[in-house]
């Protein structure tokens, strides 16, 4: 199982984008855990959200997490902290960012000093990635939608799939 982690659950169409992951894992083999699989009702408390995503993520393998940066220069933080969880277990850790610059190139100073490594995020994200699985997947160009390109998310599959799929007899 893949927990599919990323800040378009908020999105208007976040039902079908989650859907669009899901069949993207099923192709190459993989069961996939989306933070929407299960209705919450119409008003759901932010407990149970809570609660639900961590027992998705127990039952996860793994996490592909969507790092694109949003509502500011790096990703969101709920997404981050469900990178942080999976890495703390041990867990197969993926991500990708649809967008190609670098952190420091996004952050806006105010007078504080920016790490400038050259890294597609913050430090300690790009090497939780390096550290417990592989380094994050960033195209050479931005994609035209940045929130529904599933071409670098694709490239994760691929990576979690050739390290937890078993081969096929023949």
């Amino acid at each position: 199982m893949i927990y599919l982690a990323g800040p378009d659950v908020f999105l208007p169409d976040a039902a079908a984008i989650g859907r669009r992951k899901v069949a993207l894992c099923a192709r190459y083999g993989l069961a996939a855990l989306h933070p929407l699989d299960e209705a919450l009702g119409p008003d759901p408390a932010s407990d149970a959200i809570f609660a639900g995503n961590l027992a998705r993520m127990d039952r996860a393998a793994a996490v592909i997490a969507d790092l694109t940066p949003f509502r500011g220069p790096s990703a969101d933080a709920g997404t981050v902290f469900e990178l942080g969880y999976m890495a703390g277990r041990g867990k197969l850790c993926l991500g990708y960012s649809n967008d190609p610059r670098p952190y420091a190139g996004r952050v806006v100073a105010d007078g504080h000093l920016i790490e400038d490594f050259g890294l597609a995020d913050n430090l300690m994200i790009a090497h939780a990635l390096d550290r417990f699985g592989a380094p994050i997947v960033v195209p050479k160009s931005a994609p035209a939608d940045l929130f529904r390109d599933l071409t670098a998310f694709e490239t994760c599959v691929r990576l979690v799939a050739a390290r937890l799929v078993p081969p096929r007899s023949v």
